[in-house]
């Protein structure tokens, strides 16, 4: 390596992040080259992040101007950051390697840099509970961070101060968040615990029925002052479905429970019902941002659902969700369409409007059942502006032989009135 090109390297701070396990096998072969991705979206002021293996333990090396560590401590897969000293500059390089490269330990001298604590709730919260079909907690994470990076809506943010080592301002930011595919609500949860509020639309009354319950104990034997009530929603004498409403305040101290510095108050409503439907159910109200795991489509066909008695509707299954909800993507009661095609078609113009100007859409599916070209026509048509190049291009993995799951932003034009 020349001198010059050293020098120029010395100029900027190296750093390695060091990336959390993954329980899940697939989707830590895939970890490294999705932080990246990450990375490169939501601070797309670093360097090139790229792989580097330091006595046999995998990084991501990247190079900063003037890193601030509350954008790292984000990331989510990150688990520690060391930066790499001024006097090894060449040793890491900026370019990335066929291989990953091996660099001896007794070359290496790392400092480790502490992280600020981005969430606001313990991660037990999204990782207790466990069911067959479960989203990736790690890959929920990271669909709701890069999401979240591409909003701009008015928002107002909690108190305001200054981080004496690093000198860069603090201000966390919350936002309301909503998961019209909701499940069984781990994108709820992972939206809880960055400190967001959260809402969310179900068809399945069971799923809808253990995630509250589930939500209700944790509350309790975590002995957070909290709020948790399951109503019935009725119009016209009719029962329409089931609602939840809870809040959570981490930010006060308990017996059982050390209060988080600069922790907002958190709001969550959950609505049984069909999600292209989800704007009766909140009426008005409009959303910073939009985060789901959209139907897998493993088994095709689908039929309209609102055609079918409620109680002739199957429940979901293993995540495979299906038009609405279905996990075999059958709606009895009319004609068979296409799914999970036809139910983006339908729903996402339906969550635009939900969206506030400069919100943004995020959302991940299976690319076996519906192209990244005709889910970005479908989000156009609705008047969102895709995010379409560079890096994201880069979120493509493999779940199983018959599912490549892939995740496209999409976002509100600020100029629009909501």
């Amino acid at each position: 390596m020349t001198s010059g090109h050293r020098d120029k390297m010395c100029d900027v701070s190296a750093y390695l992040m060091l990336l959390a396990p993954s329980a899940n096998h697939v989707y830590a072969a895939e970890t490294a080259t999705l932080a990246a991705a990450e990375l490169a979206v939501t601070s797309p002021d670093l360097g090139a992040a790229v792989e580097r293996r330091v006595a046999g333990v995998d990084y991501l090396a990247f190079e900063a101007d003037d890193l601030d560590p509350r954008k790292i401590a984000a990331q989510s897969s990150v688990l520690a950051l060391f930066e790499r000293a001024s006097e090894q500059a060449a040793l890491f390089g900026s370019e990335p390697a066929a291989d990953v490269p091996t660099t001896s330990p007794s070359e290496v001298l790392l400092r480790p840099i502490e992280l600020p604590r981005s969430d606001v709730l313990d991660d037990d919260l999204v990782t207790i509970p466990k069911y067959r079909g479960k989203t990736n907690e790690l890959f929920t994470r990271l669909l709701l961070h890069v999401t979240l990076s591409q909003v701009t809506t008015r928002r107002g943010t909690a108190a305001a101060g200054r981080d004496a080592p690093t000198g860069h301002d603090q201000t966390r930011r919350q936002f309301d968040v909503l998961d019209p595919l909701a499940g069984r609500g781990t994108t709820l949860l992972t939206a809880w615990t960055a400190g967001h509020n959260a809402y969310g639309v179900e068809l399945d009354t069971s799923a809808f029925e253990q995630f509250a319950g589930f939500l209700k104990t944790y509350l309790r034997r975590k002995r957070l002052k909290h709020t948790a009530e399951v109503t019935t929603v009725r119009r016209n004498g009719r029962m329409m479905g089931q609602r939840l409403d809870a809040t959570a305040r981490p930010g006060e101290q308990t017996r059982g429970h050390r209060a988080v510095p600069d922790a907002p108050q958190l709001a969550m409503t959950m609505f049984t019902g069909d999600t292209r439907d989800a704007a009766v159910l909140f009426g008005k109200r409009k959303f910073d941002a939009i985060v789901t795991d959209a139907p897998y489509g493993v088994v095709h066909g689908a039929t309209d659902v609102r055609r079918a008695p409620r109680e002739n509707r199957a429940p979901r299954e293993n995540g495979k969700r299906g038009s609405a909800g279905h996990p075999t993507g059958h709606r009895p009661g009319g004609d068979r369409d296409r799914s999970p095609a036809t139910l983006l078609a339908d729903a996402i113009p339906v969550w635009a409007g939900q969206l506030r100007a400069g919100g943004a859409l995020g959302l991940s599916w299976n690319t076996y059942g519906l192209s990244r070209e005709d889910l970005a026509a479908i989000c156009t048509d609705a008047g969102l502006e895709v995010r379409n190049d560079g890096p994201w291009l880069q979120f493509a993995h493999r779940v199983d032989s018959s599912i490549k799951r892939d995740l496209m932003v999409a976002v509100k034009p600020a100029r629009l009135v909501s």
